[in-house]
Parts: structure tokens; C-alpha cells; sequence
């Protein structure tokens, strides 16, 4: 039997991370994610949890312990946001080169500046290309889910990789909800102990972490990096069915809602999918055959099934809630339309940056982007494809 709960994002994670009860957990405090080091460390000084909890004095030394934990054989993670995961950036990169299956949760916040403490995407798609997998979360029940399937992801001998759990900061890390918690023994099953084939503190195979790789090998495993991404979506799938035939609750790549008959629809992730759903139903009540699809698998990007679940419609918009800065578009519409044009699918594809610094985005704002897909439907032309909603001075 499951367990009903009531509680906020930032609560899910850190009890599915004693649920886990991972070897070190290393962390910094920042805004929204201060709560899941915090909550979390209570468990650690009332004996819920064995972890070595490591108060460090910035994020940077966060990951950096993270990485010598993770080196030495241990399961480490930790959470954070916005800047203190731009203080990391260094360390992001060294863990995903030395293939360690460090698990993060990270609380999305606009980075600075100028300073703002609210939701956007730009801390992720940042860090998009650094090799860390990436999966986002509608609600705090998808947060919970993600991070306890996380280390099976992360740890899998073909992926070996670090694996990033994104949430909206404030939107979910502190909003409560009803949730349905597995039991620990259900949890410990699931996950499993980590038992690492190559690390420093095996006395039978020496080994050295962080050598200096120059042009004669650097090549080969950056292309090993990649390959490892690839073989993550094989894996994603394979852990989300196992999770499914324990819990009920299915994940894939994406979601599709109401997307299989619709004729436009919208692209996005993380929270703002609750609002596109409810003014989804809203639309079919008046009988505009509209859907969406919810990316939670942003890293690794499933082009070639994204692509087929779009194909059939007749107008597309991608909601980019982080504006990449180069006139050309924001991140997950440049992988969506990218993944379109390699199928040789040609769907009118226009694309709205949205939601900067925690601007709210209403059903209102989601119906306004409806109404401007029905016209490209009907007349084929996008016009101006990169486009701002809910930013003033905008028609």
C-alpha cells in the first residue's frame, strides 16, 4: 500500500533521498532549493539516515565533494539553483568526463542578473550540454518519481553518467500537494546498492581519476560521453517501465495529452504543463481539437520520437521558459524543430519565450497562444516564428 501524503516539492525530494539513503550528500544552501539539504540533514542528525552530510562553503566545493565521493565508491548527491549551480559549472563538467552517476536535484531559478529569486529555465539550459541527464517535473509526485528512479538511470553500467532532477522553484518546491510516497522497504528494493565496478578505494585495481587527457585521447571519450546519452534513453525506459509495475504510474520520454486527435498544440515542460492541460480541456469544450506535449527527457533529447508524436498536426508551439540570446530561438524549440527537420516533418513551428523571472503565465496567456496556432493552421504562414508572451510591450 502506498502512502497519502501532503507535501511540497522541496519535502518530496528530501524524503525520497532518505528513502534512498544515499552514502554522502554534500550541499550549500541557495533559494528554493534551500529546504531539500535542510529537511534532509534533520534526518541525518535524528539517525533516519546513515549519509555523511557535508556542509560545504560554496557549491562548487558541494560538487567537488560530490565528485571525490562518488570517485571513492560512494552514492552522493545533493541539490541546488539558479547561481549556485553556475558556481558549480566547472565540476559539472568533470562529473559527467569521469562518468559518475551523481544524483542532483535541481530547483529552477532565473540566474543572475540582475538578481531574482523565481522560476525560469535558465539554470538548466545552461547546463544542457555539460552531459548531465536531465529530467523535469510537472508536479511534486513527478519529483518524488524522478529521483527515486535517478540512481537506476545514473548507475547503469551502459550509461554511467550524472543525472539532474529539474523542478519549478516555488511553482512546485513549495507548494503542497497530495502525494503518494512508497514505502522504504519498496524504495531500497527499487534502488538498490551501488556497487560501482571502477573506484579509488579498491585496493585490487589502482586506478587515477582526472589525468590530463590531451588531443590523443580526449576525442575518444568525449565521443564515449555521447554514446553513453544515447544508450540513457534505452535505459530511461526500461527503468520507467520497472517503476510503472511498481507503482502504477507511468513515465515515458514525454507526455501526450489529448495530442492523438488534436490539430495544434503546444511543446513544454515542467509546471506550466498543469495550466496547458487545463486550458487544453477548456479549448475541447468549444470543440478547437488542441493538445499538448510535455517534455520531461530533455537530456537525453528523444528528436526521432518527439518528432513522430508532433507530425500529424497542423501548427506547433514550442514554450521556451529561457530566452537563449541568440535571435534564433529558445533551446528546447532549436531541438524540437531540429529533431522535426531531421524526419523530414514539416509542421509551421512557432516558438514563445515565456514565464522570465517567475513572470506568471495564466490559462489566459496559454489560450492567447491557442488562438495565434489556429490562424497559422488555417493560413499556413508563422510569420515571425520567434515570439514573447506575457512580456510588455508585446501585441
Amino acid at each position: 500500500m502506498s502512502i497519502r501524503e501532503r507535501l511540497s516539492g522541496n519535502e518530496a525530494v528530501s524524503i525520497a533521498m532518505k528513502q534512498i539513503n544515499p552514502d554522502v550528500v554534500a550541499a550549500f544552501p541557495i533559494t528554493p532549493s534551500t529546504e531539500i539539504p535542510q529537511y534532509f540533514s534533520t534526518f541525518v542528525s535524528n539517525g533516519a539516515v546513515d549519509t555523511e552530510f557535508v556542509a560545504v562553503e560554496s557549491e562548487h566545493s558541494a560538487m567537488s565533494a560530490c565528485i571525490g565521493a562518488e570517485a571513492a565508491g560512494a552514492r552522493a548527491m545533493t541539490a541546488t539553483s539558479a547561481n549556485g549551480l553556475s558556481l558549480m559549472w566547472e565540476m559539472l563538467y568533470i562529473a559527467s568526463s569521469l562518468r559518475l552517476p551523481i544524483v542532483m536535484s535541481l530547483v529552477n531559478r532565473a540566474v543572475s542578473g540582475p538578481l531574482n529569486i523565481h522560476n525560469d529555465h535558465s539554470d538548466a539550459m545552461g547546463a544542457r550540454d555539460s552531459g548531465w541527464i536531465q529530467l523535469f517535473s510537472e508536479n511534486n509526485q513527478e519529483a518524488y518519481d524522478n529521483i527515486l528512479m535517478a540512481h537506476r538511470i545514473a548507475e547503469h553500467k551502459d550509461v554511467l553518467l550524472p543525472l539532474m532532477v529539474c523542478q519549478d522553484g516555488f511553482i512546485t518546491s513549495h507548494s503542497i500537494e497530495n502525494i503518494e510516497l512508497l514505502e522504504d522497504e519498496k524504495v531500497k528494493s527499487f534502488v538498490g546498492t551501488y556497487k560501482p565496478e571502477h573506484y579509488l578505494l579498491n585496493d585490487k585495481e589502482p586506478i587515477a581519476i582526472g589525468p590530463l587527457d590531451l588531443q590523443s585521447y580526449l576525442f575518444e571519450h568525449k565521443r564515449q560521453q555521447s554514446e553513453a546519452m544515447r544508450n540513457a534513453k534505452r535505459v530511461i525506459l526500461e527503468v520507467s517501465e520497472e517503476f510503472e509495475k511498481l507503482t502504477g504510474r507511468h513515465y515515458g520520454f514525454f507526455e501526450e495529452y489529448k495530442l492523438s486527435d488534436a490539430e495544434i498544440a503546444v511543446v513544454c515542460m515542467n509546471s506550466t504543463a498543469g495550466t496547458a492541460k487545463y486550458t487544453v480541456d477548456e479549448l475541447r469544450k468549444n470543440g478547437i481539437k488542441a493538445g499538448l506535449l510535455k517534455i520531461r527527457c530533455f537530456r537525453p533529447f528523444p528528436a526521432e520520437e518527439v518528432a513522430n508524436s508532433l507530425k500529424h498536426l497542423k501548427a506547433i508551439a514550442v514554450l521556451d521558459k529561457a530566452d537563449s540570446l541568440n535571435a534564433a530561438g529558445g533551446a528546447l524549440y532549436e531541438d524540437v524543430v531540429a529533431g522535426m527537420f531531421t524526419s523530414n516533418i514539416h509542421v509551421p513551428t512557432i516558438n514563445y519565450v515565456y514565464g522570465i523571472g517567475g513572470r506568471d503565465t495564466k490559462s489566459t496567456d496559454i489560450e492567447k497562444v491557442f488562438s495565434e496556432l489556429s490562424t497559422v493552421a488555417k493560413t499556413g504562414d508563422i510569420g515571425n516564428p520567434y515570439r514573447y508572451l506575457g512580456v510588455r510591450g508585446e501585441n
